[in-house]
């Protein structure tokens, strides 16, 4: 595929020319008509799903991405399924190599204008969040339907719009009750073993206060109740949610009683990428002065992962204690995504203005 691609859309200039506008024209035809030609050389059914993910720039998460769409493929043989990233930044730095060789992702717009080409044109497209909570990157997905629906560019077929079928797959955790309720269940079954030797913390990302989108935050606390049901080990924090830091989920172990120990850190993220490697298993702890941590004005210490964190602590979290892996990578947990498309497929089609807002 074209090297470099980067989203098209989303990108701010602090300055426009003409120049700058042509080169970007250019690159939106360039970025579409590789997509378009990859679309039309695999299309074998006249139906697709769409993978939406953040994005990420290592293997580790390549390698479970390209997992999770040959799960999809033999979970769904009647339709074609493709992968793409919301974010500009993983899209640009995948694309220059940042960790691994270079590899080309491409923005949603670009898939779902491709999908309604001449000589293309499914019949179903079904667009399946692969976000955690139904926070503020699932409001760009939906976003992204809602701009296609309405022919946004005015660049798709009229005709085609009014005919064809379109589907939203929820994030993981988009159900206060049978989602949440189900994961813990699932998490609880992978890690019981470790629960009982010390604690398990799963540390998801969260979005600030002024992003948290339909607040769904609240998610990551309903999850450490349910998973506390089975074991009073298991804690989830993040590192952006306010109040549910790795300092919080220090002071909820303090407050249980839990003083020593190992403590056992896993990502709540779809894949293990750079907040797994460098935030949770990372050997940072620039914030120790050899005596004491000095956290900033809302309460989280900065420049150090939650491995060094918790050592320092005196816990047992070392290397041995990381459990290196992202929720795409646990079978059982990404068939409560692959639920959640089941659903979409066998539901409504989409109501894309009212779209499917959390309750």
């Amino acid at each position: 595929m074209i090297a470099a691609m980067a989203i098209f859309g989303t990108l701010s200039f602090t300055a426009c020319s003409d120049d700058d506008d042509e080169k970007s024209n250019n690159n939106y035809v360039v970025y579409q008509n590789a997509v378009n030609q990859t679309v039309k050389s695999q299309k074998k059914n006249s139906k697709v799903i769409l993978l939406v993910a953040f994005g990420s720039t290592w293997q580790q998460a390549y390698d479970a991405f390209d997992s999770t769409v040959e799960a999809y493929k033999q979970a769904f043989p009647g339709y074609d399924v493709f992968l793409s990233f919301s974010s500009a930044i993983c899209i640009n730095r995948a694309a220059a190599g940042e960790n691994v060789r270079p590899r080309n992702f491409y923005a949603p717009p670009f898939w779902l204008a491709a999908f309604a080409q001449d000589g293309v044109k499914y019949s179903e497209i079904v667009v399946q969040s692969l976000q955690v909570i139904p926070g503020e990157e699932y409001t760009r997905v939906i976003n992204y339907i809602k701009d296609f629906a309405n022919n946004a560019n005015g660049d798709i077929d009229d005709n085609y719009l009014s005919k064809v079928v379109l589907k939203l797959g929820v994030p993981l955790l988009q159900d206060a009750e049978s989602d949440v309720n189900e994961v813990a269940k699932q998490l609880n079954q992978l890690y019981n073993k470790q629960a009982s030797e010390g604690v398990v913390a799963f540390m998801g990302h969260g979005n600030p206060d002024s992003y948290d989108t339909y607040k769904a935050n609240v998610r990551y606390t309903q999850l450490e109740d349910a998973l506390q049901k089975y074991s009073k080990n298991y804690f989830v924090g993040t590192v952006d949610m306010m109040d549910n830091f790795k300092t919080n989920v220090y002071a909820r172990m303090l407050s249980a009683g839990i003083n020593s120990g190992k403590v056992y850190c896993h990502p709540l993220m779809s894949i293990d990428g750079d907040h797994g490697h460098n935030d949770m298993a990372g050997d940072d702890d620039d914030n120790w002065n050899g005596t004491k941590f000095t956290p900033n004005d809302e309460g989280e210490v900065e420049d150090t992962s939650w491995k060094m964190y918790f050592q320092h602590l005196g816990y047992t979290c070392d290397n041995s204690t990381m459990i290196e892996k992202g929720l795409l990578e646990l079978p059982s947990i990404r068939q409560v995504w692959m639920n959640h498309t089941k659903d979409a497929i066998n539901g409504e089609a989409l109501d894309y203005y009212h779209s499917k807002n959390p309750e």
